[in-house]
């Protein structure tokens, strides 16, 4: 059965997606606004009986409705573009991993620490301990409170390495290097899928 909370974003694990929560239900209440008076307007309409054949203009709800929504759309991109500044490159991370993307698994290689790369794969078997098509044999282990640059690739097709939790998704793609920055404040199990359609089997690649 689904509950609530499955329909809404997932907890935030970093500073990142705590702001990208807050700007949804910033556009989430100005969409609900603007639904709600257009629904209004235009039930009134259906209703109203009355018409005048002789109004030519209207300057002053001509200058209403030019306004009004050039107002919205300023609250709406002044916070999105301080978000894009956020998400920018840090430009002196204190650690940096990187994930290659294969069909149909991961590889991360920490080359802060003498080169350690392994391989993780998804759990086949059930376990009732292990969450179904999530859980992996080798996962990746990340510092809190330090910011991270990561770097993804991929070797054969388009990848996604995305981590809803910690708001990253970033785009592996074969013969070049993405880079995002991203910072963990929650300690815990963070879950994450590849989100790109890169093939039969994309969704048995878990993070």
């Amino acid at each position: 059965m689904t509950t609530w909370p499955n329909l809404y974003l997932q907890d935030s694990a970093s500073p990142l997606m705590e702001q990208l929560i807050m700007f949804h239900d910033h556009i989430m209440l100005i969409l609900m606004m603007i639904v709600t008076t257009v629904s209004y307007i235009m039930i009134m309409l259906f209703f109203n009986k009355h018409t005048d054949r002789n109004l030519l203009e209207g300057q002053m709800i001509e200058l209403i409705w030019t306004v009004t929504p050039t107002m919205t759309l300023f609250f709406i991109a002044t916070p999105s573009l301080r978000l894009l500044y956020l998400m920018d490159e840090i430009n002196n991370p204190m650690m940096t991993t990187s994930a290659v993307g294969h069909q149909w698994y991961w590889t991360y290689e920490y080359s802060d620490f003498n080169d350690t790369e392994f391989d993780s794969y998804m759990i086949n078997k059930e376990n009732i301990n292990d969450l179904r098509l999530l859980d992996v044999d080798n996962r990746m282990i990340l510092p809190s409170n330090t910011f991270i640059r990561m770097i993804v690739t991929s070797t054969d097709v388009i990848h996604s390495w995305t981590l809803p939790s910690s708001g990253v998704k970033i785009d592996g793609t074969p013969g070049r290097l993405n880079q995002a920055s991203m910072m963990i404040n929650r300690n815990g199990l963070l879950f994450g899928q590849c989100s790109e359609i890169c093939g039969t089997n994309h969704s048995f690649m878990p993070i």
